[in-house]
């Protein structure tokens, strides 16, 4: 019923009449850096005599709607000398502005957007963080990591200490999308989840969203993370990288013509070569790397494209095993401006996630592989017709191939659990409508077909999960489809000149997900598909807010609510076998869910000190007919209370501090509260589900950045960065264990990851 209102709400403001407004013309263009040609990400260009402003997007690209006369704009940028200009405005126009500042940021500074877009942008649940802001946070064995640093956002959850994994608003990771240049990252962990898979020297800057997701992206329930690499055209060579205790990275971007540039970019870690120095240990390997490329062509001042590429692999190698996972994704996208109002991306991309385990000893050998890839194509486009009516339109469609596991042993027939397929297209349509200088209105639908595809069988069972037949499908066979309207909207509404009240209601729908049943993860976590035994799950949230900027927009405060009910939503039966099983459906429990809380954030933006602190207080319930004797149990991500605290204090130019600190609630777990004996033996009786906690997680990060010559003229620069994660040596629990003595005596063992880690770092940048 709510989706059918939203789709009329929508139906109805998209075709409603609307009365003329005085015609506007556009400039548009592009805010650069005047030494280096590097675009600007958020720059901020306004228009006094107007009242009216906009900001640049990722590409540095913005475009403002004047009426026809003279105005004065002003661009400003954090790190740079503010620019003042007088245009006058006759008709549609191009206008590329190149900002100057101070040297040392000017080659360093790449910032979020202002707060001037946070207080007007009619997106709730929206954080982005710079590769500067990440850069600063304090880092874990001298690699600072993307995924580490959104833990510290607000009603963003670790799932597990050192993990890679993270929950947004109560929800399971695999609810979370997460896009590189486009294409999806089904695992986005190094080292089992120490580090991510991504390098902060080749990135330009993150965008979280928590929920209300741009139309144009689907099937995930809970958020987007959208991380996008460099996309200037620099117009010298340049080296960055960094030398650590044990990874090293090097990134270099440099012109290859005045139309092309490349960027390539490259990590490893070492621990493997100093395993070779000991007798024991010379066989065995234990690394990660991963290589990052990127080309951008620009054929002429309307058209460019892009062609980027990931690879990454863990391997960890002893005398007799072997276990290796891996990343790959691939991307080319074409941008074309028609004109100045309207422009068009399209992109077509690949990705793939495998893991491979080998044993082998004097009599026996076993290998196990599974994967999961991605093969699509999206088209986009945009086109601003006015203030009320700034459209955005489109289509995509990516066939997915699961794979999920083959074990083959010498002498004896392959194990196999079906591979199987699915394909999904969607289209969407939204429309941005500003009113007044108060209020905007943001709306649009998302309609998404998925289909399973054979070759393959599918599996009938009875209400006790037993199988009862089976039916085979040919390669290409559509066996069974889903259908799913998507509606989303959203407002802001101008307060006053610093504050503004946000409000969305959006639906969303999930057609894969991960089988684990643990709330730590593993890289050998299984996708696996919705299909004729399981249905989509389903989300609907409300959320609203309220935003002020104080002090010339120098410090940033919100405070966020919301609700969401969640149906078909997926748990797994008690002791359930997720591993080398056909009939994985079998496993599968479904019911509803829902989460609710409120998120509350300071953040400081300029001064000697800045950084932010924020406070979540929330609640994640499910219920499902077969598990908990049908009682309301907390979902496994259920935290009551967060507080996070990230501070920046600078010095001098040559000495900043550093430091992060992190309080939550313990993760609900379910423990054993009694036992039972049978002849001689004894078995655990345990709680309901999730009845308990562990206990909470705190912890403290430093580092100290040394920049020996802060002030030099000459292009190397260098910098020092001594870190210690987990300053305190707080002792948080990883996974608590329940065996028993000799003699039945139960106890509980409790397994933590990491002590006091102190590093060093040597960055550079030439």
């Amino acid at each position: 019923m709510l989706i059918r209102i939203m789709l009329i709400i929508c139906l109805l403001l998209f075709v409603g009449s609307i009365n003329a407004q005085e015609r506007e013309m556009i400039i548009h263009g592009r805010i650069s850096d005047a030494a280096t040609g590097e675009t600007l990400e958020g720059a901020a260009i306004y228009s006094e005599s107007a009242s009216k402003g906009t900001s640049s997007n990722h590409k540095g690209e913005y475009r403002l709607s004047l009426t026809p006369g003279r105005h004065t704009v002003t661009i400003s940028y954090v790190g740079y000398t503010s620019l003042k200009e007088d245009i006058t405005v006759e008709k549609n126009a191009k206008k590329d502005f190149r900002l100057s500042g101070n040297v040392e940021l000017s080659e360093i500074v790449v910032t979020s957007s202002p707060t001037y877009d946070k207080v007007r942008a009619p997106q709730l649940g929206n954080d982005k963080l710079s590769s500067l802001e990440i850069k600063r946070l304090p880092a874990m064995l001298g690699e600072v990591d993307v995924i580490k640093a959104i833990q510290l956002l607000p009603g963003v959850q670790s799932t597990s200490d050192g993990g890679s994994g993270f929950s947004v608003r109560g929800s399971a990771p695999d609810q979370n999308l997460i896009l590189f240049d486009n294409s999806t990252i089904y695992n986005a962990s190094h080292l089992l989840g120490v580090f991510s898979v991504f390098n902060n020297d080749v990135i330009s800057g993150i965008d979280l969203y928590k929920g209300d997701i741009p139309v144009k992206y689907g099937g995930r329930l809970a958020s987007l993370l959208d991380i996008r690499t460099k996309n200037n055209m620099p117009e010298r060579f340049s080296m960055t990288g960094g030398l650590g205790l044990i990874s090293s990275r090097l990134t270099i971007e440099s012109p290859l013509d005045s139309k092309t540039s490349i960027l390539l970019g490259g990590r490893r870690s070492y621990a493997d070569l100093f395993l070779k120095m000991t007798d024991e240990y010379k066989n065995n390997s234990l690394y990660f790397y991963d290589l990052n490329g990127k080309i951008i062509h620009r054929f002429s001042s309307k058209d460019r494209l892009e062609l980027s590429a990931y690879l990454g692999k863990d391997m960890f190698k002893a005398e007799t095993q072997e276990f290796n996972y891996k990343n790959t994704a691939l991307s080319a996208i074409y941008s074309h401006n028609f004109s100045s109002d309207f422009y068009s991306k399209l992109s077509v991309n690949y990705a793939a996630y495998d893991y491979g385990i080998y044993s082998g000893m004097q009599n026996y050998e076993m290998s196990l592989d599974a994967a999961i890839t991605d093969y699509s194509v999206n088209a986009d486009f945009s086109n601003y017709l006015s203030d009320l009516w700034n459209i955005n339109y489109g289509a995509s469609a990516t066939f997915h191939r699961f794979k999920p596991e083959l074990v083959r042993q010498p002498n004896i027939n392959d194990y196999k659990v079906d591979n199987n397929s699915a394909l999904e297209y969607s289209l969407y349509i939204s429309n941005e409508q500003k009113f007044s200088e108060k209020f905007t209105l943001k709306y649009g639908v998302r309609f998404t077909s998925f289909s399973n595809i054979g070759k393959g069988i599918s599996y009938c069972y009875d209400d006790n999960y037993e199988v009862t037949d089976s039916v085979m499908y040919k390669k290409g066979d559509i066996y069974n489809t889903y259908y799913a309207w998507e509606p989303r909207i959203a407002f802001v509404w101008r307060t006053g000149k610093n504050s503004s009240v946000k409000g969305s209601l959006v639906h969303n729908e999930q057609f894969i997900q991960l089988a684990n049943n643990s709330a730590a993860g593993s890289p050998m976590d299984i996708w696996f598909s919705a299909g004729r035994n399981i249905k989509p799950q389903k989300t609907d949230m409300v959320s609203a807010g309220y935003f002020r900027n104080f002090g010339n927009d120098m410090y940033e405060t919100s405070a966020e609510v919301y609700y969401k009910y969640m149906t078909n939503v997926i748990d797994f039966a008690d002791h359930s076998n997720l591993m080398l099983n056909k009939y994985l459906d079998a496993e599968v429990r479904t019911g509803t869910g829902r989460a609710y809380g409120l998120e509350v954030m300071v953040k400081k933006t300029r001064g000697m000190l800045t950084g932010f602190m924020n406070y979540t207080i929330s609640r994640s319930e499910r219920t499902i007919a077969e598990i908990n004797n049908g009682k309301t149990y907390l979902a496994p991500f259920d935290k009551t209370h967060c507080f996070n605290i990230a501070a920046n204090l600078e010095l001098t130019p040559k000495h900043m501090l550093s430091a992060t600190w992190v309080y939550a609630t313990g993760m609900p777990t379910t423990y054993p509260v009694g036992r039972f004996e049978i002849n001689g033996q004894y078995f655990p009786i345990y709680s309901d589900r999730n009845e308990y906690r562990k206990p909470d997680y705190q912890r403290l990060d430093l580092s100290y950045t040394f920049t020996p010559k802060p002030d030099s003229g000459k292009r190397y620069k260098g910098e020092w960065v001594f870190s210690v994660f987990n300053a305190y040596a707080r002792k948080n629990p990883w996974t608590i264990s329940y065996d028993q003595k000799d003699g039945g005596t139960p106890y509980a063992e409790m397994v933590y990851l990491f002590g006091v880690l102190p590093s060093v770092t040597y960055n550079f940048k030439f």
